[in-house]
């Protein structure tokens, strides 16, 4: 394991019978913890028209959030192309770094969606579950997107249209030149103040091992493996990143693979505080748009029926909860099985406390494993 950095990724999930405003008051106090504790990155994800997630502006949190901290990196993951156009991005991006210094980092996803009723492309993984030297890698869950779900209704309101993914690679050559100030038009260099010489770094996104590995490891760029979302794509996901890589803005491959965790003082108190994840994973996949997260008697007041809870076993087997020595075994044996450069976590809970003590926990264990692996690496 040595020092593989733990980092966080936040969805601001608003509790039940709190509001959006309470949730991001949260994210502001979890990032200060965060840095307390030693996290290396706090991350944003972008979610639209979620009653239960109050992150659906990004930049404006990493803005409040790097106001709060001092020396952890913040950024986005991910970004969506196609929610935002290149210029605008890179301009929020440089902005924030002008502001807050070169610890901003921005992450790209393809925000590009079959339409209603098709299927995503498919991945290259097996369509089995399977376990990988101790790593259970489910079969993949194929998401469609139903006519008139939130999902849809989102790439309305957006102003998504067909081919929007497939404008990624110009968006992301846009955004690299304004960065660096070499995107022309007619010959002449296009200045965009205050992206240009903007010292952010870039990521790119992906779940599947579709095009965005690809781009990201043509480019010689770190990318982002979602474990967490989608873990019975990871492998694939991570291996077509590296099968592509060529030297570029790095010289070899850089992953970072994510997980959901939950940390508490006993495996009994963790289980106990993971009641509602079923629940709320499921009214994500429906369509329905996250519900506000439910407390333990309010979830097991509203059982899932067998074929949605079956839509979900993949999240919830793949979810690390327990103690902190359980859940550090569990991400180390993700970071083995992926080698995986550093692991982005990411915990749901209804009590914030909870939350708070949960990263706390973890990064605790996580840095005296690593503290009693580096006498023994030096010896060897």
């Amino acid at each position: 394991m040595s020092r593989v950095p733990l980092s966080v990724l936040d969805l601001v999930p608003v509790s039940s019978g709190s509001t959006p405003a309470e949730a991001l008051a949260n994210t502001v106090d979890l990032a200060v913890a965060a840095e307390r504790a030693g996290y290396a990155r706090y991350w944003l994800a972008e979610h639209h028209l979620n009653p239960g997630v109050a992150g659906s502006a990004p930049t404006v949190v990493i803005g409040a959030v790097a106001a709060a901290t001092s020396s952890i990196r913040v950024g986005s993951a991910a970004t969506l192309v196609g929610n935002t156009r290149g210029l605008q991005i890179a301009e929020t991006f440089g902005t924030l770094a002008a502001l807050y210094g070169p610890r901003i980092d921005l992450g790209l996803g393809r925000s590009g969606a079959p339409a209603p009723g098709a299927p995503k492309p498919p991945s290259l993984a097996p369509r089995t579950d399977r376990v990988v030297d101790g790593l259970l890698v489910p079969a993949p869950f194929e998401f469609r997107i139903a006519p008139g779900s939130r999902f849809a209704l989102q790439g309305e309101l957006l102003g998504r249209v067909p081919g929007d993914v497939d404008r990624f690679a110009g968006e992301l050559d846009l955004i690299r030149g304004l960065f660096a100030r070499t995107w022309s038009r007619d010959g002449a260099v296009i200045e965009a103040p205050p992206a240009g010489g903007a010292a952010v770094e870039l990521w790119i996104h992906g779940s599947t091992g579709g095009e965005s590995a690809r781009i990201a490891g043509a480019l010689g760029l770190p990318y982002g493996a979602n474990y967490h979302t989608s873990p019975g794509t990871v492998l694939a996901s991570v291996q077509a990143y590296r099968d592509a890589f060529r030297p570029g803005v790095l010289d070899a491959p850089h992953v970072i693979v994510s997980a959901d965790v939950l940390v508490a003082p006993t495996a009994a108190e963790a289980d106990e505080l993971g009641t509602g994840y079923a629940q709320w994973v499921h009214s994500i996949r429906s369509g329905v748009g996250a519900i506000e997260y439910p407390i333990p008697d309010q979830a097991r007041a509203a059982r899932l029926p067998d074929d949605a809870a079956a839509s979900v076993a993949d999240r919830l087997a793949t979810r690390f909860v327990g103690d902190p020595a359980h859940v550090a075994e569990r991400l180390e044996t993700l970071r083995r099985v992926t080698g995986a450069d550093e692991l982005l976590v990411t915990t749901i809970a209804h009590d914030h406390d909870a939350r708070v003590r949960s990263y706390e926990l973890l990064a605790a264990e996580w840095a005296a494993r690593a503290d009693l692996r580096e006498p023994a690496a030096a010896a060897r």
